[in-house]
């Protein structure tokens, strides 16, 4: 049987490095390839290429990053019923999300590439990169199946205490896919690195499922266990749907943010571009704490175990701040030189545009970590409707400054929206944490 991690006994700590550094290793590799691809697109084929996809980025964030959402809800229960040695009913709970991931991957790629282009004039896309806009996004949405193929087997695996194997598929996708962008981009220009996107999403998604079949005796399954269950049914749906719309909600302000950075013109918008690919990836580390606060906590809630999972937040949060410092120190003095990776030609509007953008957003990582940390250990609790309504405090703050402080403060408002998003959501998320663990902790109690 492959390796899995307990992480209801034993030093909580020792459990979130080992557990979190595998994830950040994917994560990086991940953001890695869509850092390549972007780079490939600005050196082969311009700025206006480059603009083109930056423009699809929080549209792109929004449906995807729901599927995302989705996935990671769906883990939740299974991490609960392993935490609880309950292998049969967490087998039940893997079958209908199989069933679910199918149905909800069908509904939503349909509808996303029909409305496609309609969604792209709606955010007042400039007229001399939408055609570009439109065809890189069109065929990563219609690639969302392998997206969701993927990502719903690694929770799966993940929510059995394996992180280093969904890690190991992923680089073999990451080289695939840079090795792809490489040979399509010339034939195919911008539908080529959406390509090598997609395909190489898939070969890791069936790479995760031939290894689950082969490798975990407890997800061997009987034929009663492969029906469908309302009961089980209903349950993922209470964990999948909240996380699904709280990515989607996070992600409305993420577009109504893009459309005020669209009417500033093509050259802002390679800017945020070339900013916003440097700055996911240096938050990377941020997104690996969050993944792995959600199994930490769904495996000690149902344990029964609710003290391990403030001793958790402690360590969390602890490797959260160090991290933070080193990287707003990096941004600071060699952001703007690493926004010219992006570039055929060095450009000094773009430049200097990307590293405003990238100081601002690095010297409030401390509190894009508390997000992390807190919302997801809040989710793999089972508090799912709270972390949606985090989400809601990021939509207002990155709304208001698209709808408002644009007009007001121009680039510098968009420069001001994420921090000010994490901010919002860190506010809400630490008093929902203080009331739920309290709760958790009368329940063991009495």
């Amino acid at each position: 049987m492959a390796r899995t991690i307990d992480m209801t006994k034993g030093s909580p700590s020792k459990h979130i490095l080992s557990f979190a550094i595998p994830l950040l290793l994917g994560n990086l590799f991940q953001q890695f390839y869509n850092v390549v691809d972007t780079i490939i697109i600005g050196k082969y084929l311009g700025k206006h290429m480059l603009a083109s996809v930056g423009a699809t980025g929080s549209i792109n964030f929004m449906v995807v990053g729901m599927c995302l959402g989705i996935c990671s809800g769906f883990g939740i229960p299974i991490a609960q019923r392993f935490g609880a040695r309950d292998y049969k009913d967490m087998r039940r709970f893997i079958s209908n999300a199989t069933w679910l991931s199918a149905m909800i991957s069908a509904i939503v790629t349909t509808t996303v590439c029909i409305f496609c282009d309609d969604i792209l004039k709606l955010m007042k896309t400039p007229s001399d990169i939408i055609d570009g806009s439109y065809r890189y996004i069109f065929i990563i949405f219609a690639g969302i199946p392998t997206i969701i193929l993927y990502n719903m087997c690694s929770s799966i695996i993940r929510s059995l205490g394996d992180s280093k194997t969904p890690l190991y598929f992923l680089i073999i996708s990451s080289l695939l896919n840079i090795g792809l962008d490489l040979l399509l981009v010339k034939p195919m220009g911008i539908a080529g690195p959406a390509v090598a996107t997609v395909v190489s999403q898939g070969v890791s998604g069936l790479l995760c499922l031939f290894y689950m079949r082969k490798k975990y005796d407890i997800l061997h399954m009987s034929k009663e266990e492969l029906f469908i269950s309302p009961t089980h049914i209903k349950r993922l749906l209470l964990q999948g749907i909240p996380m699904g719309i709280q990515y989607s909600i996070t992600a409305i302000g993420s577009v109504i943010l893009q459309t005020a950075v669209n009417e500033l013109g093509s050259l802002y918008v390679a800017s945020v571009t070339a900013a916003g690919k440097i700055s996911m990836f240096f938050a990377c580390p941020f997104d690996a704490l969050g993944s792995t606060a959600a199994t930490y906590s769904g495996q000690n809630i149902g344990a029964g175990k609710p003290d391990r999972i403030s001793k958790g937040l402690r360590t969390l949060v602890m490797y959260g701040a160090i991290y933070s410092a080193a990287a707003f120190f990096v941004l600071f003095f060699a952001g703007g030189e690493l926004s010219l990776l992006f570039m055929d030609e060095a450009d000094a509007f773009i430049k200097s545009h990307a590293h405003l953008m990238l100081k601002y957003n690095g010297s409030m990582y401390l509190f894009l970590a508390l997000v992390n940390i807190v919302r997801f250990l809040i989710q793999g609790m089972g508090y799912s409707i709270l972390a949606v309504l985090a989400g809601v405090f990021e939509m207002f703050a990155r709304g208001i400054s698209g709808f408002i402080l644009v007009d007001i403060l121009g680039y510098r408002a968009v420069c001001m929206a994420n921090p000010l998003a994490w901010i919002a959501a860190d506010t809400f998320l630490i008093i929902a944490y203080l009331i739920i663990i309290r709760r958790e902790k009368r329940k063991v109690n009495i």
